[in-house]
C-alpha cells in the first residue's frame, strides 16, 4: 500500500463536525456560521465584498509591507514563475493586494469605497495554537477617508461583530488603542529610540540589535523579559506628536467615549508593518495563551501613494478566522445549529419517485432536508436521522405513500405523537418544520 498523502505542516483542514479529528481545530460549521455573520454585520454598515488573487508580485509586499519587517524578511512564500522568470509570493496578508487593485483599477475615481475580503494568507513561521502557516483572514478596508470618524466607525463594527458572536468586551476582549502620529514624527521618535538604545546595546537580545537601525519601533514590542524596564524608560512616541495628530486621536476617542467602548491607550502599541500611521487598534484576549491578539488595524494613509496610486487616505484591520473560531470555543459561546430541520427515512427504494418532489417542495419552502440514501432498515435510518441532529423524521413508508401521506415523528420529544402529512400539500405544512 503507497504511503498516506499528508497536508503540509501548518496548513489544515476545515471539516465537517462529523468528521473525528484529535486538534481542536474549528469545524466547517463554526466556520460557515462565522462567514454568515460576518456577511450580516458589515452589510448593515455599507462594506462591499471583493476578492483579489492569492498570489502577488513580490514586489507589492516589499514595498508595501516594509524590506525590514519580520514578515518580507523571514517569513513569506515566494518563488520565481517557471513560464516568465517573474518574482511572486503567496499573499502573507491582504491589504496591499486591495490597494493595488483599487489603483489598477482606477476604483477611487468616484469616491471613497468600503470594502472587505475573506481568504487564506501565507506566511513561513513555526506552527503553533492560533498561529498557523496557512491562516484565514477577515480584512477590512476604507480608502478615501481621512478623518477619525471612520476610524471610529471599523472598531465600533468590530464591536458589533463580537456581540453577533456572542463575546462579551471586558471579559472575553478588549480594545486597546495608540497614536503613531506621521511619518516625520515618527522619524524623530526613530532617531531619538536608535540613540537610546545604542546607549544600552548590551542589553538588547539578538533580534532587536538586528532591529536596531533597520526597524528600532520593532524593539518597543519585544516580549524579553530582561529588557522590559529598558523598553519602558525608552523615549515615547507620544511626547513627538504634533497638533494635528494629537486631535486626530482625540476626535477617535470622543466617538468612542461617546458609543460607550471602553478602551486602553497603550503607548507602546505598534504593528508589525511599517505603512501605519495615526490611529492603530488591537482586540485582545487573556485566553489564548501568547496568541493574545484576534484583531488588529490601523490607518495606512501613504500606502496608496506608495504602491503607485494618486495619494489618498485609508485605514482598515484583519481579523485571524482560525485564532478567533478558538476563541470562541475555548469560552464555549454558544453556536446556532447547522442541523437539519428534517431527516427523510426511505424504507424502500419504490418510494423515491413520490418522496424525491416532496423534499423538493420543503427545500424551495427553506427547509433543510437530509434524504438517506444507502439502503438500510428503519432501524439503521432512525439511528442515522437521530445522528444528524434533525428535528424530525419524514417517514416515507410504503402505507403511508398508499395513502398520498408521509408519517412525521418528533426526534427530540419522544411523548409528541406521530402524524400523518398529505403529500399534495406539502408547501403549506412546511413552515411548521422550518421555525419549530
Amino acid at each position: 500500500m503507497a504511503d498516506i498523502l499528508r497536508a503540509v505542516k501548518g496548513m489544515n483542514d476545515i471539516l465537517p463536525a462529523s468528521v473525528p479529528r484529535a486538534d481542536r481545530l474549528p469545524d466547517s460549521a463554526l466556520w460557515s456560521w462565522f462567514e454568515t455573520t460576518v456577511r450580516q454585520v458589515l452589510g448593515r454598515y455599507g462594506y462591499q465584498y471583493v476578492v483579489t488573487p492569492i498570489v502577488e508580485p513580490t514586489a507589492l509586499f516589499v514595498r508595501g509591507i516594509g524590506e525590514a519587517t519580520d514578515i518580507v524578511e523571514k517569513e513569506m512564500y515566494s518563488f520565481t514563475d517557471s513560464m516568465n522568470g517573474d518574482k511572486l509570493t503567496l499573499r502573507p496578508e491582504a491589504t496591499a493586494g486591495i490597494v493595488r487593485a483599487m489603483i489598477e483599477h482606477n476604483a477611487l475615481y468616484n469616491g471613497p469605497l468600503r470594502l472587505w475580503t475573506l481568504g487564506p494568507m501565507f506566511r513561513h513561521e513555526k506552527p503553533q495554537k492560533g498561529r498557523y502557516r496557512q491562516f484565514h483572514q477577515l480584512d477590512v478596508e476604507a480608502l478615501g477617508f481621512a478623518g477619525p470618524d471612520v476610524d471610529a466607525e471599523m472598531i465600533l463594527m468590530v464591536r458589533a461583530l463580537w456581540q453577533a458572536l456572542g463575546l462579551v468586551i471586558g471579559r472575553d476582549v478588549r480594545l486597546e488603542l495608540n497614536c503613531l502620529g506621521q511619518p516625520e514624527e515618527r522619524r524623530a521618535h526613530r532617531d531619538a529610540l536608535v540613540a537610546y538604545f545604542e546607549q544600552h546595546v548590551d542589553a538588547l537580545d539578538a533580534d532587536s540589535k538586528r532591529r536596531l537601525h533597520s526597524n528600532p519601533l520593532r524593539i518597543l514590542d519585544s516580549k524579553t523579559a530582561s529588557m522590559q524596564a529598558l523598553i519602558e524608560a525608552a523615549p515615547r512616541l507620544a511626547d513627538f506628536l504634533g497638533d494635528a495628530s494629537k486631535a486626530h486621536f482625540a476626535g477617535l476617542c470622543a466617538v468612542l467615549d461617546a458609543a460607550g467602548l471602553e478602551y486602553r491607550v497603550n503607548g507602546r502599541l505598534v504593528r508589525g508593518l511599517d505603512y501605519y500611521n495615526l490611529t492603530v487598534f488591537e482586540w485582545v484576549t487573556d485566553h489564548l495563551g501568547s496568541q493574545g491578539t484576534v484583531c488588529g488595524g490601523g490607518r495606512y494613509d501613504g500606502l496608496i501613494e506608495q504602491l503607485g496610486g494618486k495619494s489618498a487616505p485609508a485605514v482598515g484591520f484583519g481579523l485571524g478566522i482560525e485564532r478567533l473560531l478558538l476563541l470562541l470555543q475555548e469560552l464555549g459561546v454558544p453556536v446556532p445549529s447547522s442541523a437539519p430541520d428534517a431527516y427523510a427515512v426511505l424504507p424502500s427504494a419504490a418510494a423515491l419517485p413520490q418522496a424525491m418532489p416532496v423534499l423538493e417542495v420543503l427545500r424551495d419552502a427553506g427547509v433543510t432536508v437530509q434524504m438517506h440514501a444507502g439502503g438500510g432498515g428503519m432501524k439503521a435510518q432512525f439511528k442515522r436521522a437521530d445522528a444528524s441532529g434533525a428535528r424530525y423524521a419524514l417517514i416515507f413508508g410504503d402505507d403511508e405513500l398508499a395513502r398520498g401521506e408521509v408519517a412525521l415523528k418528533n426526534l427530540r420529544d419522544t411523548s409528541a405523537e406521530q402524524r400523518a402529512l398529505p403529500l399534495a400539500n406539502a408547501a403549506a405544512w412546511a413552515a411548521e418544520l422550518r421555525t419549530a
